[in-house]
């Protein structure tokens, strides 16, 4: 029993990522341009979202990975945060010794990547959402002006359509001119 409620949740699990994939079709193009360089336009769907950098910076090495970490540049508190944590084993210390060592290694990961991030200088996930905010803003104009352009064709079809019915019922109207009476004769007298 247990096997079968473990096995159907590992399977929706799985399945989840999948759904939310197929759900989101966005087409995204992040692009970093330097100096004075255009933003290349999008196409279809297509959302495009360019970071700009000074131009000095187009042949350097990225600023994350020109950097290295040294003990030299490593603050004090990081550094008595390491020997704190030298003599420390079991549950959730994330090392190979000690009852439950492991279980603190991915707490460890989540902070790292955590740190990680904060680091960035660009977030292409803010930017992207508030592009997304732009093209939102404009949907009902464009809805009301696509609205307003098919009312009018509808109008114009329905104008044409009027136009040839009544030249369709002229046509078939006789054309012999009307018939005068006769003229009355006066009585005659005797």
């Amino acid at each position: 029993m247990r096997l079968t409620i473990a096995l159907s949740l590992a399977v929706l699990a799985g399945a989840t990522p999948a759904l939310a994939q197929e759900a989101d079709n966005e087409k995204v193009n992040a692009v970093i341009v330097y100096g004075q360089d255009e933003c290349p336009k999008p196409t279809g769907d297509e959302i495009t979202i360019c970071a700009r950098k000074p131009e000095a910076e187009r042949f350097r090495i990225p600023k994350g990975l020109r950097e290295t970490p040294s003990a030299t540049s490593e603050s004090w508190n990081s550094r008595v945060m390491a020997y704190e944590r030298i003599g420390k084993t079991g549950t959730m210390s994330c090392t190979p010794s000690g009852a439950g060592g492991w279980t603190g290694c991915s707490q460890k990961l989540i902070e790292q990547a955590y740190a990680e991030k904060q680091g960035e200088d660009m977030s292409f996930a803010k930017i992207i959402e508030e592009e997304r905010g732009k093209r939102l803003a404009t949907i009902d104009a464009d809805a009301a002006a696509t609205q307003a352009r098919v009312e009018a064709v509808e109008k114009e079809i329905d104008a044409k359509k009027r136009a040839e019915q009544e030249a369709e019922e002229a046509a078939q109207k006789p054309l012999t001119p009307p018939v005068a009476n006769p003229p009355a004769t006066p009585p005659k007298s005797n």
